[in-house]
């Protein structure tokens, strides 16, 4: 792999990984809302496990690519945590609704990198084959905990 196609893969999973970053802080602070909701609870704290797991794969990645891993979610990460916290003062429901948001956006990120196909094979078929599907899942479930609470 040349220098410029290794530098490409770091500057394309980085912002992934901040995205990852951001949502573990989200589901963090999102499951106090939920503490009457045992069954909802523990669904969630399996995708923010999810989230932990992708984040420390794209962090080998992005190691192997010679990069320096992200070590924390940024600009998006604060934004997320606002919308977050406002939407816990409203209940489980609008929460709810705003980590179904968040997962909508990473799975149009992780959408996005790949269409730009400047990823090596590797990548690419993570994204695709795990990570995608991973979010597409973790949408499903956000649908199925409503639920629980209702």
């Amino acid at each position: 792999m040349t220098h410029t196609a290794a530098t490409q893969a770091v500057d394309a999973l980085n912002p992934l990984l901040r995205g990852e970053l951001s949502a573990v802080e989200t589901y963090d602070q999102s499951l106090s809302k939920f503490e009457e909701y045992p069954a909802a609870a523990q669904e969630l704290r399996r995708i923010r496990d999810d989230h932990r797991e992708t984040a420390q794969l794209l962090r080998e990645h992005v190691a192997k690519f010679g990069g320096t891993p992200a070590g924390g979610s940024g600009v998006w990460g604060g934004f997320a945590q606002a919308v977050t916290g406002t939407a816990k003062l409203l209940g489980p429901d609008t929460t709810l609704s705003a980590l179904t948001k968040g997962e909508e956006h990473g799975a149009r990120e992780y959408a996005d990198v790949l269409e730009k196909g400047e990823l090596p094979a590797e990548c690419r078929d993570l994204i695709r084959n795990r990570l995608l599907p991973r979010c597409r899942e973790h949408l499903a479930n956000l649908d199925s905990i409503r639920s629980f609470i209702g």
